[in-house]
């Protein structure tokens, strides 16, 4: 399956006319997704675009779970994330983080003014995530009338993330099996096949995180190179296609569930 969307999808912003737009944002209970991803190194094995893909594509796959019966668009992602860790492997673009806080309010400020009920700013990269938490108190203050909500959506396949892998913890970090797997589902043509390789993270930390889905309470801050000599951190060789596709359908599910959930609190 190759993903493809940036004005296609019948729930894309940016294939609509203003007046679209407006006539979607004036329904009741109308939703809007902001998805946020990042520019950064993912290995040798996968694109730098990968959170940003990724997320994009989560984003429109519950959009389109609803989109009969929510009025609902998606924003182009914010392709930009806070990235700084990344930055010695090369390929990264990053935002400060007051930058990108910035940015996501004024992305917000100006599409909320059609007339949205709720927006959901779905984030597709770890380090964005305390930035976008932050991000929904600022515009929930600034918009008390309006639904306001983040999600980090990979966070979403901890429920049933166990069901499909075959990594120990700390198979499932950073162009690992996981995302790994998603890409080769989503975009094959841009994993090389080839140059897998990660290395399988060893928290120092008892409380650090251990993995995508085995986070714990104690923050460190690390470059991504004092992990990983290729960037990559995880078990990428265990990925599939197949694998890709079951994470897939089961985050459409889980973000369909959110999507509905936001529309009943929009209408209330």
């Amino acid at each position: 399956m190759v993903y493809d969307t940036l004005g296609s999808a019948a729930n894309d912003w940016a294939g609509k006319t203003y007046a679209e737009i407006a006539e979607t944002a004036d329904s009741d209970g109308s939703v809007l997704i902001v998805p946020v991803g990042s520019i950064e190194q993912h290995g040798h094995h996968l694109p730098v675009a990968t959170d940003t893909i990724l997320v994009d594509a989560v984003a429109h796959l519950g959009a389109s779970r609803v989109e009969d019966d929510i009025p609902i668009l998606v924003t182009p992602p914010v392709w930009s994330g806070y990235s700084p860790h990344h930055l010695p492997f090369g390929g990264t673009i990053t935002t400060t983080y007051d930058t990108l806080l910035d940015l996501l309010e004024e992305i917000c400020e100006s599409a909320l003014q059609n007339g949205f009920d709720a927006v959901v700013l779905v984030n597709g990269h770890g380090g964005n995530a305390s930035l976008v938490a932050s991000a929904v108190s600022t515009i929930g203050i600034d918009h008390p009338d309006t639904e306001v909500t983040g999600i980090t959506y990979f966070e979403l396949a901890g429920s049933f993330i166990d069901e499909i892998r075959e990594s120990d913890v700390g198979g499932m970090v950073h162009a690992g099996e996981f995302e790994t797997s998603l890409m080769l589902h989503l975009r094959p043509d841009l994993v090389r096949d080839d140059r897998i390789e990660g290395t399988m993270l060893e928290s120092e930390y008892e409380h650090g995180l251990h993995d995508m889905f085995a986070g714990g309470p104690f923050s460190v801050y690390r470059g991504f190179d004092e992990y990983s000599e290729t960037g990559a951190i995880g078990a990428p060789e265990l990925a599939t296609a197949e694998k890709g596709e079951r994470i897939y359908e089961r985050l459409g599910d889980e973000v369909e569930a959110v999507l509905r959930e936001v529309y009943d609190h929009a209408l209330a």
